[in-house]
């Protein structure tokens, strides 16, 4: 479903998640205990944590739709290239100190 979040809408994906979880609310709280100490914990604590996540991170997931004028783009495919790109050039530069690491950021970014 979150491989589904940069073809839909924030209507369409939180409806989706709130079904799946209506679907899956048992297996989510599914305990297993340790017959040592007698402890239980959620069998399924990834699971769990993914889609806490998601419920946590709604509001911020797209972003992109509440402000259409300034072009936000729904994924970081582009940024995610500029930072490839300038990795890539500095480690050609792997001895710099630091004050000259942020010359290079910030010329790179300048003629960028």
């Amino acid at each position: 479903m979150s491989l589904t979040l940069t073809d839909t809408t924030r209507a369409a994906f939180t409806a989706a998640l709130e079904g799946w979880y209506e679907q899956h609310v048992a297996f989510l709280n599914e305990r297993s205990v340790n017959e040592k100490t007698g402890h239980s914990r959620y069998t399924h604590k990834r699971l769990r944590a993914a889609y806490s996540s998601l419920r946590r991170y709604l509001p911020w997931l797209f972003t992109y739709e509440c402000f259409p004028e300034p072009g936000i783009p729904n994924t970081t495919n582009l940024l995610e290239e500029k930072f490839g790109d300038m990795k890539r050039l500095s480690k050609c530069h792997h001895g710099l100190k630091k004050e000259n690491k942020i010359l290079f950021i910030k010329d790179y970014f300048a003629k960028k």
